[in-house]
């Protein structure tokens, strides 16, 4: 009897360190929960050819003009195969707003676009995956999420939908790109094409993560969006069009319409007409953009690091798990 049970201690020393192997390794591998939901709010800035601020204009943050900063508001999901690759899945609402009356004047180049006095805004929806890369989590100890600070990047693709819209001499807001303001369709403008509504994108930025708890993060972010179109703000093309083709290819209302707001400057000429076909309009080597800074909010599910959980697996043997 003594010598069968002095028999069955390697086999338990074995079952212990293989246990111990397995327990360690889940610690350093996939010790943390891999589904995470949260939420994002902060201000989004417009980038284009209408206001900005004082000089030549400039892309990202030199151009951004604060008083038509708007909130945005968005859901993500995201799925992590490991803690130092993450899948993001994230749909946000924002309103993007441009306004040349709003652009300071210093006397210098912003001056005609002060003159030039178009404005706009649009509703923003969009959608995309992207992926993020945290470099730090190499050189982390492996004990947990709480009290961890993580930097990241992030790039994906995308689709965001915009309807740009004009005030009215009543008041109402109205849609731009049914008015075709720059000839869009119009056999005398061949070079002016039509531009849909929903427009591909390239979401991409740098954010960090603060872990309040093993399962609950804030973190910060700053996300910029390359697009594939200068029509956001329904300004484009460096010219004015013949006002009078409205009528030829617009119904009488939409004419109206359409000379009412695809020119509203306040230039001022010494005893002669203005041309305005003469004047400049937009810049079309340039594609709108934007971007937002992002307060967001996120929770881990199915969190392996939970304490009980964690305990529990402890306890048990690979041979069952």
């Amino acid at each position: 009897m003594r010598n069968k049970s002095l028999r069955l201690v390697p086999l338990a020393v074995l079952l212990l360190t293989l246990c111990s192997t397995r327990s360690f390794s889940q610690s350093i591998t996939s010790g943390n929960g891999k589904y995470e939901i949260g939420v994002g709010i902060g201000p989004t800035f417009f980038l284009g050819d209408l206001g900005g601020n004082a000089g030549t204009g400039k892309g990202f943050v030199k151009d951004v003009n604060f008083p038509l900063t708007r909130l945005s508001f968005g859901l993500h999901a995201n799925y992590y195969p490991t803690e130092f690759l993450g899948f993001r899945f994230a749909l946000n609402k924002a309103t993007l707003e441009g306004n040349d009356a709003e652009t300071p004047n210093k006397g210098g180049a912003e001056v005609d676009r002060l003159q030039r006095n178009l404005s706009f805004r649009t509703s923003v929806i969009e959608a995309y995956a992207a992926a993020e890369f945290y470099p730090t989590v190499f050189f982390e100890q492996y004990d947990g999420l709480q009290g961890k600070f993580r930097p990241y990047g992030v790039a994906g693709i995308g689709l965001m939908k915009f309807n740009p819209k004009a005030k009215d001499i009543d008041g109402s807001w109205v849609a731009l790109q049914p008015l075709h303001l720059e000839g869009q369709g119009m056999a005398e403008y061949p070079e002016s094409k039509p531009y849909k509504l929903m427009q591909m994108e390239v979401p991409m930025g740098i954010g960090f993560k603060y872990y309040l708890k093993e399962n609950m993060y804030v973190g910060m972010e700053v996300l910029h969006r390359v697009l594939f179109t200068d029509h956001v703000d329904d300004v484009s093309a460096d010219h004015y069009i013949d006002e009078s083709l409205f009528a030829q290819y617009l119904p009488a209302a939409q004419a109206a319409q359409a000379q009412r707001l695809y020119y509203r400057g306040t230039y001022s000429s010494t005893g002669t007409a203005i041309n305005v076909q003469n004047l400049q309009r937009g810049d079309p080597t340039d594609n709108d953009a934007f971007f937002s800074t992002v307060l967001r909010f996120g929770w881990r599910l199915n969190d392996r690091n939970d304490p009980g959980i964690r305990a529990r697996r402890q306890l048990r043997c690979p041979v069952f798990y």
